[in-house]
């Protein structure tokens, strides 16, 4: 699992609400106070463009056609349903969601480590967990609340855009604002987006 650390500020937390709310470009100018401005609609000829905020085309959609991904047995699912449930109870998630990247992260591995660092059901990493509070990765109880949390400041950060969501879990928020706010063009990024949808979908249906 890749990852990246970034330092958030106001303005990239308001632009990020921005961009996923409209598929439009983003402008900005400087006015001769000083005080930065952004629009999605410039009027003034002093607006530059900002950041280019089209999705890249049929990625995911592509992708999802493509192949299928079979629900994790259900003995699987129900082994950690009730962190799972809890986890989405505190940090208003679908516990469906919370399924979908599991079985995307580890299968249900809780003892699951990647050659990068990752661990456990939600392959956090070492930053992440610190910043989460879970001082045991191993542990399921533990683990998942972790991703859960980071799962639920992730939407945040990207105005419930649930595609960048992702692909900030997979990559990194700081790969995600470097691209423009569109998913990475990392291969394992742009299959594993797709990969958590369907399981989402999936998981949707059956519970």
């Amino acid at each position: 699992m890749l990852r990246s650390k970034v330092w958030l500020c106001a303005t990239a937390v308001g632009l990020a609400a921005i961009c996923s709310r409209a598929n439009a470009d983003i402008f900005r100018y400087v006015d001769e106070s000083g005080k930065v401005h952004f629009t999605n609609v410039p009027t003034d000829s002093r607006y530059k463009l900002y950041i280019a905020t089209e999705k890249t085309p049929g990625v995911v959609a592509e992708t999802l056609s493509a192949r299928s991904y079979r629900p994790m047995p259900t003995a699987d699912r129900k082994r950690y349903h009730a962190h799972i449930l809890a986890a989405a109870r505190a940090y208003g998630l679908e516990p469906a969601l919370i399924h979908a990247v599991i079985s995307a992260e580890s299968g249900y591995n809780n003892l699951a480590r990647s050659p990068r660092g990752a661990r456990g059901l939600m392959q956090l990493m070492p930053d992440t967990a610190r910043r989460y509070g879970v001082t045991n990765p191993l542990d399921p109880e533990q683990n998942i609340h972790g991703g859960a949390a980071y799962l639920k400041d992730l939407l945040v950060l990207f105005g419930d855009d649930l595609q960048l969501a992702l692909a900030a879990y997979n990559a990194g928020e700081g790969a995600v604002m470097t691209h423009g706010y569109r998913i990475p063009p990392y291969r394992e990024t742009i299959q594993y987006v797709p990969k958590v949808m369907a399981y989402y979908k999936r998981y949707r249906n059956v519970m």
